[in-house]
C-alpha cells in the first residue's frame, strides 16, 4: 500500500532534514498570513479572547463601584510604527462612557496602512465591555513621519456586577495589536498619478 506521508519519498539524511525543514517553514508562513483573519472569526464565533460588544449609545445607568481599566499595545512582526496607549490606566465608574486614546507614529519614508485587532482581559469581562466606537473598526493610513491620535470609547455594562463571574473582575484590560496591510488600490493609483502628475511639471 502506498503511504500518504511525502517524507517516506526521501532517504533519511540531511535530504529528509531539509525537506521537513522547509515544510514547516512553508506552513508557519502560511498559517501567520492566515492568522489574522482566522483569529478574528474564531473569537467572534466562540468569544475566545474576551471579544467586546458594540453599542450605538452610553448606558443609562452609572453606578458609584469603579473598575480598573488597563491599556496595552503590540505590534505584529511586519509592522513598522510606534504604537502605545496615551494613558496606560484608569479608574471609571461602571456604567459611565469614558473615552480614552492611542497614539501611533509611522517612522518610515512612505505611508503603510494597518489595521487593528483587539482582546480583552479578563476572559470573562468581555461580554461587559462595550465599545462605542473604536479606530479598529477601519483601516487606519499613515504618511510618512505622521504621528496620529485614536480615540475609543466605550462603558463597562452595570450587568457586570451580578454576573457569576464578572462580580469578581476589578480590573479589565483593553490590548490591541496593530497588524500590516496593503494600500488600498485607489489609494495607490492616486499616489501614482501624483508621482506623475510631479515629474511631468518638473
Amino acid at each position: 500500500m502506498m503511504s500518504l506521508n511525502p517524507f517516506n519519498r526521501i532517504p533519511d539524511g540531511p535530504n529528509r532534514t531539509a525537506a521537513q525543514a522547509v515544510s514547516v517553514v512553508v506552513l508557519m508562513g502560511a498559517l501567520s498570513w492566515a492568522s489574522v483573519p482566522f483569529y478574528d472569526w474564531f473569537c467572534r464565533v466562540t468569544g475566545f479572547g474576551g471579544v467586546t460588544n458594540i453599542a450605538a449609545n452610553g448606558s443609562e445607568t452609572i453606578l458609584d463601584q469603579t473598575i480598573t481599566i488597563r491599556f496595552e499595545s503590540a505590534l505584529a512582526a511586519d509592522m513598522p510604527w510606534n504604537f502605545k496607549p496615551v494613558q496606560r490606566e484608569m479608574d471609571v465608574r461602571i456604567g459611565e462612557t469614558v473615552l480614552a486614546f492611542y497614539e501611533a507614529t509611522n517612522p518610515t519614508d512612505e505611508p503603510i496602512a494597518g489595521t487593528a485587532s483587539y482582546n480583552v482581559a479578563p476572559y470573562e469581562a468581555g461580554a461587559f465591555f462595550d465599545k462605542i466606537d473604536c479606530f479598529c473598526f477601519e483601516q487606519q493610513i499613515l504618511q510618512p513621519g505622521e504621528t496620529i491620535s485614536m480615540p475609543v470609547s466605550f462603558f463597562v455594562d452595570p450587568a457586570i456586577v451580578d454576573d457569576r463571574e464578572g462580580q469578581y473582575v476589578h480590573t479589565i484590560t483593553l490590548g490591541y495589536t496593530f497588524h500590516k496591510n496593503d494600500l488600498p488600490v485607489d489609494y495607490q493609483q492616486a499616489a501614482l498619478e501624483t508621482v506623475q502628475s510631479t515629474d511631468l511639471n518638473q
